[in-house]
């Protein structure tokens, strides 16, 4: 079974009479293709003069490249876009995309294809006809794998520059700093960032980063996807659902406890909010039973004991001082219930008071808190707010 390799066959020859015309009329050719242009793709005729000629001089040396082609076989087997039209494919990325530019081929072929021919002896035009066809496929991709090219190199910068940008969140780098980082790579929201927080799967390549930030975009304005030792990092922005996105993520995290943290302010201003999420990671083997995933501000009590300062902060100027102020004695009875063992006849005894007055203080610490002490999970986290504010 033969293998095409994109080359023409050695039977397949045009005379040296068909190579002088071609190259005697390369001028005329040109100007056939740049009248086929105009008339038959809309956008060209919105491009600047400069532009335009950019594109008629792509033309002219394809069409001179067409001719070193069928002269030499040798040459055949060279990269067509650097030795036949030399800097065209620059000036290509710069003025259309990759689209345009595979119709630009398309109706530079046809207009060659329907006045090349006629031009030629008679014996010569069926494999002049060929020669075109074949030279055309072979521009065709080797103009693709150019733009390919500029994509994967344009797709490791970018990376680059979000790994730079989750960084600069992590390490609290002033606000300028992370606010120009973040214009670096496209962020548009203005207020509201998540940070999410898991384990890397084995395969973290550039592939699976470019599939995971498109599952992002779906319920984000903004994604940012970093990777950090084993470590996988979203910073999302402009989050519309939470919840469902979350859900949608959670395949792409490898095994193991995923913890997000929220903030409302722009993203110059989410260090904390990164900090927590990532201490909240760490701490969160300490919880059994955590939530997959958890939010951070659900584990403080584990986050304090493995020394975050947020957490500690947090917990006393959040739950203690708040409780405190409010008087009545709300601290005594948290106190006193926890260490009943939940009992409200135990804590009604010892404060003697009633019970619906311990049912009505124990209400109102959730209300000044967020926390409702008769859970066994939220009394925790008092228990170690209280321990906190004590120290």
């Amino acid at each position: 079974m033969s293998v095409d390799t994109g080359r023409l066959p050695e039977t397949v020859r045009v005379s040296e009479e068909a190579l002088e015309v071609l190259r005697s009329n390369i001028g005329l050719l040109t100007t056939e293709v740049g009248q086929h242009l105009e008339s038959r793709l809309s956008w060209y005729s919105q491009l600047s003069t400069e532009e335009r000629a950019s594109l008629r001089l792509i033309a002219q040396r394809g069409i001179a490249g067409l001719a070193n082609w069928l002269q030499d076989p040798a040459a055949r087997s060279l990269p067509l876009v650097n030795e036949l039209l030399g800097p065209a494919p620059t000036d290509l990325m710069r003025t259309i995309s990759l689209q345009r530019a595979l119709q630009l081929i398309r109706t530079i072929v046809e207009a060659v294809e329907s006045r090349l021919p006629g031009l030629m002896p008679e014996q010569d035009q069926p494999p002049m006809l060929e020669a075109v066809l074949r030279y055309s496929r072979e521009v065709a991709f080797a103009i693709a794998d150019v733009y390919a090219r500029a994509a994967e190199s344009r797709g490791a910068w970018d990376s680059r520059l979000e790994a730079l940008l989750v960084d600069a969140v992590l390490r609290a780098e002033p606000v300028e700093q992370v606010a120009s980082r973040a214009a670096a790579v496209g962020w548009q929201s203005g207020a509201g960032v998540v940070v999410v927080v898991g384990a890397a799967p084995d395969q973290s390549d550039a592939v699976f980063l470019s599939h995971l930030r498109r599952q992002c975009v779906r319920f984000a304005t903004d994604a940012v996807v970093g990777v950090q030792g084993d470590r996988l990092i979203l910073l999302l922005g402009g989050v519309t659902s939470l919840d469902e996105g979350l859900n949608r993520v959670l395949p792409h995290f490898g095994e193991g406890p995923v913890v997000y943290s929220e903030h409302e302010g722009p993203i110059s201003g989410a260090s904390r909010s990164a900090q927590s999420a990532f201490a909240g990671y760490s701490a969160v083997p300490a919880w059994s039973r955590a939530p997959r995933p958890a939010a951070a501000e659900e584990l403080l009590p584990e986050r304090a004991l493995a020394g975050d300062p947020h957490a500690k902060d947090s917990l006393t100027t959040r739950i203690y001082t708040p409780l405190d102020a409010a008087g009545h004695g709300l601290l005594e009875t948290v106190d006193s219930y926890v260490n009943a063992g939940h009992s409200l006849e135990a804590t009604a005894r010892e404060l003697f008071v009633h019970t619906n007055t311990v049912r009505y203080r124990l209400k109102r610490v959730t209300e000044v808190t967020g926390w409702d002490p008769m859970e066994p999970r939220d009394a925790y986290v008092l228990q170690t707010a209280l321990s906190l504010g004590r120290l």
